[in-house]
């Protein structure tokens, strides 16, 4: 394979969602660079296809592309079905697809809107979670990883729904560790800081992009975390 690094992950079946672009995308190509086998989802098959011909390219291996939009919480049960027949098991899980929401006053937010960043950013993830737990049981070292952010910590005036889900992401994820402490699962979190990401830009419109890392260097610990060798347990990782 061209333009690898050690193999870490050769033999290995990622599932990455948000892999159309940003960190997800970023997350695919270092994955596909240690020989995994992946498995894409985004909410655009144009994207996923892009992000399939880059991986081609460094002579990595997509599996499957899965167009999904996270709020299609039937989808994603049948997608778990559809690894099931397919390959029998899961290795890696990254849940990465996220919301920003609007940053404005708790009182000004839309009841829909609130509700669309809980469903993506919380209640997919545990729809994954819910999916695919049998298939990770079927690995001998399955491992999911979470994306969250220090929104999470510590309260800060109109980040209400993002900081809100991030929280209780982190929470959830808590629990399944502790939930699968005597399992060859293990669940982290990782939080990638400062990153140059379309939702970033939109949070921070007038900072200057060259000023935060690109998504590309600070793949290094999803790497870590997806390997199965990594132990850790319920851990919340800085990815710089």
């Amino acid at each position: 394979m061209s333009e690898t690094t050690s193999g870490r992950l050769t033999g290995r079946i990622a599932l990455v969602t948000g892999a159309s672009r940003g960190l997800g995308a970023a997350i695919a190509r270092a994955y596909a660079r240690e020989g995994a086998e992946l498995v894409l989802t985004a909410r655009t098959q144009g994207g996923l296809e892009e992000l399939d011909d880059e991986i081609r390219g460094i002579g990595g291996k997509t599996s499957l592309l899965v167009p999904l939009d996270l709020r299609d919480f039937d989808a994603i049960d049948r997608l778990g079905a559809a690894l099931f027949e397919r390959f029998g098991r899961l290795d890696v899980l990254v849940g990465n697809a996220g919301q920003l929401g609007t940053l404005s006053p708790l009182g000004h937010i839309a009841p829909k809107e609130w509700q669309e960043v809980i469903d993506v950013n919380l209640t997919a993830n545990w729809r994954l979670i819910r999916s695919l737990d049998p298939l990770l049981r079927q690995s001998a070292a399955g491992r999911a990883i979470f994306v969250t952010s220090g929104a999470a910590r510590g309260a800060r005036a109109y980040w209400g729904t993002y900081a809100v889900t991030k929280a209780a992401l982190e929470m959830m994820v808590g629990v399944y560790a502790q939930e699968i402490q005597q399992t060859p699962i293990r669940a982290n979190l990782i939080d990638p800081g400062r990153t140059r990401t379309r939702m970033r830009a939109k949070a921070y419109p007038g900072e200057d992009p060259a000023s935060v890392k690109s998504p590309d260097e600070v793949t290094a610990r999803f790497v870590d975390l997806a390997c199965a060798d990594f132990a850790g347990n319920g851990q919340l990782v800085l990815s710089q």
